[in-house]
């Protein structure tokens, strides 16, 4: 009896593990990419199997497989995942909550919210749904950001569009810096969204594409009307006016659109954020001369998130308590030169004379040091020149001259050779 019972147990395993290794050959082979098909391995038991993400996401969002997933929770880098199938709307939620994500562009400190919810709906290779952002408990003016998203999956990726709905912003910074000790002060108005596309997996893909809506967007509560009387540190102040060369000509090399934008530039934040995506990290700020007023007298130059956020809160109040003249003399008043800061002591130092009389070539020369005080000073004592192209570039953007006024310029620039205080 004890040998014909030992037999049936020998026998049942044996079956068990015959359906188990069945059972994965068969996962194996049903889920296994083909060739040139977007893939990604993932361990089940002591197997490690080669998968295919479209047949995957085909899988989960089918309606005979779909409910089997009802309920499961997943542990995952960004943390838990938990799957829900709707059976009357025919569309998986899957919803990330606490969730973080890191988004190189935007600098090293990864997102977090309350919760990110998202739901998947296909038809044949076709993906739609709604997504939903949810800040962390008790923050000030905390809110959901809700959204739609279609995407159109194809054995190499997935193409995706998203369209956030426009949403004040105060729950939009809510969402991106929650900490942020402006938040309990600032009174922020207007509203903003955002068109997102991007492919995955991202190394075939280009880069994230974004779209930003602002409208009516207003700060006040942060006391910037205070610097109307500022003075600064680095020594007497030039008293320029707009109309001067080195006025212009800082402009021309800084923000060309000064005098058309409320105190940020949704072009230039574009194309800073492009050019990082290529980077990976934060290389390219797309500051206006406004928000880089604000990092020299108030936020300071740490590459994050969170500081840019906190510059463009100043810098938008800043336009409406100060104005554009009072902005551009605290700027040219505060702005580095190398070894010295200030238009006056930087004209001094470089060319023996105040900023007011500097010629429009030694304009130029200053205004061109700007993109990077330090290492343009170095080079100037090194080699005795700047960047040509640079120099050139800033010259063909001065506004307000005529074109024999600008060919004249072009020629100076091009001849100048002006000795290095360093070598003097």
């Amino acid at each position: 009896m004890k040998k014909a019972l030992r037999f049936v147990l020998w026998s049942l395993l044996a079956l068990l593990l015959t359906a188990a290794v069945a059972l994965a050959l068969i996962v194996k082979i049903v889920l296994a990419p083909a060739k040139d098909e977007w893939a990604m391995q993932r361990r089940i038991g002591p197997l490690t199997l080669d998968l295919g993400v479209p047949t995957l996401i085909r899988l989960a969002t089918t309606p005979w497989f779909a409910p089997w997933l009802d309920g499961r929770r997943f542990d995952t880098a960004h943390g838990p995942v938990q799957l829900h199938w709707n059976e009357e709307r025919r569309q998986l939620q899957v919803r990330c909550a606490p969730c973080q994500a890191a988004v190189p562009a935007l600098g090293p400190q990864p997102l977090r919210l309350e919760h990110l919810g998202i739901t998947v709906r296909r038809d044949a290779g076709r993906l739609a749904g709604e997504l939903e952002a949810v800040p962390p408990q008790g923050t000030p003016n905390g809110g959901p950001l809700q959204g739609r998203w279609t995407g159109l999956l194809t054995q190499r990726d997935l193409r995706v569009e998203a369209d956030l709905a426009d949403a004040p912003i105060a729950r939009w910074y809510a969402v991106l810096t929650p900490e942020l000790p402006e938040l309990q002060r600032a009174q922020i108005g207007g509203t903003a969204g955002l068109k997102v596309q991007f492919t995955l997996p991202g190394g075939a893909a280009g880069p994230l594409g974004v779209q930003p809506r602002v409208a009516q967007f207003a700060v006040a509560g942060l006391g910037t009307e205070a610097m109307l009387g500022a003075r600064t540190a680095c020594g007497p102040g030039a008293g320029l006016r707009a109309d001067s060369w080195l006025a212009r000509a800082v402009i021309a090399a800084e923000d060309q659109r000064f005098f058309q934008h409320p105190g940020y530039d949704l072009v230039e934040l574009a194309a800073a954020f492009d050019k990082n995506q290529h980077k990976g990290g934060i290389d390219r700020g797309g500051s206006t001369i406004t928000q880089q007023l604000a990092k020299m007298l108030v936020t300071g130059s740490e590459r994050t998130l969170e500081r840019k956020l906190r510059e463009l809160l100043y810098a938008v109040e800043m336009e409406q308590t100060l104005g554009k003249a009072r902005i551009l003399q605290l700027y040219l008043d505060n702005a580095p030169w190398g070894r010295v800061c200030g238009a006056e002591a930087a004209a001094r130092h470089y060319f023996k004379r105040p900023a007011a009389r500097l010629e429009p070539a030694q304009a130029v020369w200053l205004a061109s040091m700007l993109h990077a005080p330090g290492l343009a000073a170095e080079r100037w004592a090194r080699e005795g020149t700047l960047d040509p192209q640079r120099l050139k570039w800033v010259a063909e953007g001065i506004r307000g001259i005529s074109r024999a006024q600008r060919a004249a310029l072009l020629r100076s620039v091009d001849s100048a050779r002006y000795p290095s205080p360093a070598s003097e």
